[in-house]
């Protein structure tokens, strides 16, 4: 039976919201929601401004189609072909097994996307929630939050981290109203990868969203957070872009569909921008959560050192070749330069300079500058930020579980290897959708993809239903990790030479320079 004739011939379930009542459909054995808003359309007086509630409405609202996605610039992983149009871009998406309130409430997990804090969708392909809610039996919700200029730049007469706050109301109305749809309030997992991981980690150290979830998985944490007089020279450089000054009011003046080719076209050229910008300035996204001392007080390591995330069980981890896939897209495989390796390593190691370049040469001594060119950026943009955030739990008196996906992807006879992103066509089984298609390739998916994909549902969902994903907590001496890889096992950190070289570093805010 396919999935229209399911549809057409079970009853379509209605919920009602504490907003209006919302049908959506039943889909092979899970009754689904779709562009429910959380939040009103952040338009008008409300641009530029933290979430508001969502307009009631009467009667009862389709569900059945995902809201459009917020205004951003074209990417790889950014919305492609025919995508819903409009305002509503504050929405979110349910899948449950049995929306009755007579059920027995179940755990819920609530899906962050990433994209460089500028593109996402929670309508993409590849974050269909369908396997994740039948393999766990739980609910899953994936949400929209404004992206780019629209919910990061740091701009006068607005909130900072505006897509920070749209994430708490999603939340909140996770709280509100999720029991309507057979999930357990009380036993909330926010997870996301990249910057969704990133997003999660400062949720840790936001104090508007305490109490607002209990487990937090974050997959790739980025260690990039911008300190407030960085934030504001960017927003003031995108906003030159448009010719603009960088407030609300003046952004306000251009269509927010438009807005985005003003932080593209700086993008392209930040690299030369290091005298002012310094380790930003090559990532060619010039957006991220601020440290602003209000919103995002101190960094998730500071935050969570102190205690912040003692209540929440935290499970993070990384990808073996993080960096490879931005290394192939550029194409620069097996093609990387002594000079370009130098540059990596004294723009990106640890203290910089020459010191950081004769520390990775003398840890890797057998590695060529293809190696160190990917490996110094892996660790410094996500595997020493992802477990520097598990060590800062630990050091505050909680708890976390660590893993490292090292299966590689088998698209290119391997070439990827296991590379930024591999991990959410696992975790979701959309091989063959968005970035899956490049990662997975043509080829027919093995028994061995589909078991370790079952592997990660199963600890995932489990680390939600119970805080143990099936491994021991990490723990300072024995620094036990869960290897994904065709055969998982546990065994201690594999980047032990990396992690040595970054003990010191505590991932400060990025400065601004010369100013």
């Amino acid at each position: 039976m396919t999935t229209a004739e399911h549809r057409e011939q079970a009853p379509a379930p209605v919920v009602r919201t504490a907003a209006g009542a919302v049908r959506g459909s039943r889909e092979d054995g899970l009754a689904v929601f779709r562009g429910i808003p959380f939040a009103a359309p952040p338009v008008g007086a409300d641009r530029f401004q933290a979430p508001r509630p969502p307009v009631p409405w009467e009667g009862v609202r389709e569900a059945d189609a995902f809201g459009p996605p917020p205004p951003q610039e074209a990417g790889l992983l950014g919305p492609r072909g025919a995508t819903p149009t409009g305002d509503d871009w504050l929405t979110v998406n349910v899948w449950t097994p049995d929306p009755s309130p007579s059920a027995a409430p179940r755990p819920v997990m609530v899906w962050i996307y990433g994209g460089a804090y500028k593109i996402g969708h929670s309508g993409s392909p590849g974050y269909d929630a369908q396997h994740l809610a039948r393999a766990g039996d739980l609910v899953v919700v994936t949400l929209n939050y404004r992206v780019g200029i629209e919910g990061f730049a740091r701009i006068d007469g607005a909130p900072a981290n505006r897509g920070l706050l749209d994430q708490v109301a999603a939340l909140e109305w996770v709280r509100d109203n999720i029991a309507a749809f057979g999930g357990d309030p009380g036993r909330v997992t926010v997870f996301g990868e990249s910057a969704g991981a990133g997003s999660v980690a400062a949720l840790l150290a936001v104090p508007s969203a305490r109490g607002l979830f209990g487990r937090a998985v974050a997959q790739s944490v980025p260690g990039t957070y911008f300190s407030d007089e960085l934030a504001r020279d960017l927003a003031a450089a995108i906003a030159a872009e448009a010719g603009l000054r960088p407030t609300a009011a003046d952004l306000a003046t251009v269509d927010p569909r438009e807005l985005p080719e003003a932080g593209a076209a700086l993008g392209e050229k930040m690299a030369a921008r290091v005298d002012r910008w310094g380790r930003v300035a090559p990532t060619v996204t010039p957006f991220s959560p601020v440290v602003d001392g209000e919103v995002l007080p101190v960094t998730p390591w500071q935050a969570l050192a102190a205690g912040a995330g003692r209540d929440v069980e935290l499970l993070v981890g990384h990808n073996a070749q993080e960096y490879r896939l931005f290394v192939a897209m550029a194409g620069r495989l097996g093609k990387v330069t002594e000079d370009q390796a130098t540059d990596a390593l004294r723009m990106f190691g640890p203290g910089g300079g020459e010191a950081g370049e004769r520390a990775y040469r003398a840890a890797f001594p057998q590695a060529g500058p293809g190696e160190l060119y990917e490996r110094v950026q892996s660790d410094w943009l996500f595997h020493m930020p992802s477990l520097r955030l598990a060590e800062a739990q630990v050091a505050g008196g909680g708890r976390a579980h660590v893993y490292e996906l090292t299966w590689p992807a088998p698209a290119l006879d391997g070439a990827f290897g296991a590379c930024h992103g591999l991990d959410i066509p696992l975790l979701f089984g959309t091989y063959r959708a968005d970035l899956g298609a490049l990662l997975f390739g043509d080829a027919e998916v093995t028994e061995e993809a589909r078991a370790l994909s079952s592997f990660m549902r199963g600890a995932w969902t489990a680390f939600a239903g119970t805080g143990d994903p099936g491994w021991p907590a990490y723990d300072t001496e024995r620094r036990l990790v869960q290897i994904l890889d065709a055969r998982p096992e546990v065994r201690p950190y594999p980047e032990e030479t990396s992690r040595r070289l970054w003990e010191d570093h505590d991932f400060p805010p990025l400065p601004l320079l010369g100013a």
